[in-house]
């Protein structure tokens, strides 16, 4: 399958208007659409509608959609040039909106080009990393549809705040359903990372809830597993901001692109999925507005 089947993203006989069927598939522990899922989807309807590939995305997260919920995703293109198009993607469940993504699309010919942002060296094939081990049932999530192999971050169990780390998290990632390429989509679902970074810098059983997540495509080559070169700037204030660097598996390191994120910092007090009904409660009695989530 597509990175377009994989969300289940479908398009409506308006050009302008998508329908993403929220699924337990898409969503987080915590019972709501995954972040990464939704960008992605956003970036698919864009690049469908244009016709063009995304150059950088943004997306602003404002409230949470929970499975069986639709979000339509209508598209407005703001500008239409010769090369460049710039597009914007409102998702929304009936009246609540749930995000918003601005985005560029398109290409230009230009002989130069060039890659200063290295692959980490001494980096480990993913078949010789162990596998990423889950501290909660991730059946029932998108975490069961991601394979991740651990180049460089401590056991959860271990994170109890005693000792923080030096910012830098390390590992391998792929979707294993989509067998047609790493494209944009599939990098905004795989680069929303930063929240696992919070907690191995914090040294803390921690993660975050998005604010935002800024997607930026640099250069696409086939790849099955991609590198995910977690950086956490800074934690202050009660939010985390970070940066992925993402690079394929060939021999060059190929940065295929980059994903910054700023986060609400939020620590592991239960399991994610004893609170899956207070936050439906929350959803339905707010409008959308959730105060109590689980960290991705």
């Amino acid at each position: 399958m597509d990175s377009r089947e994989f969300l289940g993203l479908e398009p409506t006989h308006n050009p302008f208007r998508w329908k993403l069927p929220v699924t337990e598939g898409i969503s987080t522990t915590g019972n709501f659409l995954f972040g990464g899922s939704g960008l992605g989807a956003a970036i698919s309807a864009m690049e469908g509608t244009s016709g063009r590939q995304c150059v950088w995305a943004t997306a602003q997260y404002l409230s949470y959609a929970k499975p069986g919920e639709v979000v339509d995703i209508d598209v407005t293109i703001a500008v239409s040039g010769h090369q460049i198009t710039q597009a914007r993607a409102v998702c929304h469940v009936a009246d609540r909106e749930i995000l918003t993504v601005n985005a560029a699309l398109g290409e230009r010919d230009l002989e130069a080009s060039g890659q200063w942002e290295q692959m980490p060296a001494d980096v480990p094939p993913p078949e010789e990393c162990p596998e990423r081990q889950r501290h909660s049932d991730m059946s029932t999530s998108i975490n069961d549809r991601l394979d991740e192999r651990i180049v460089k971050a401590r056991p959860f169990e271990v994170l109890d705040g005693s000792e923080p780390g030096d910012g830098q998290t390390l590992l391998w990632a792929r979707l294993p359903d989509v067998i047609t390429g790493v494209d944009a989509t599939t990098l905004a679902i795989l680069g929303d990372f930063v929240p696992m970074g919070i907690g191995q810098s914090l040294g803390a059983r921690a993660g975050g809830n998005s604010l935002d997540n800024t997607l930026r495509v640099c250069r696409m080559v086939p790849t099955e597993w991609v590198l995910m070169d977690i950086r956490v700037h800074a934690v202050e204030r009660g939010f985390g901001h970070g940066l992925v660097h993402m690079f394929a598996e060939d021999a060059k390191g190929t940065l295929l692109a980059t994903a910054s994120q700023s986060v609400i910092v939020r620590y592991w007090r239960d399991r994610p999925r004893d609170r899956v009904e207070r936050i439906a409660e929350q959803i339905e009695k707010s409008g959308g507005e959730v105060t109590d989530v689980p960290p991705t």
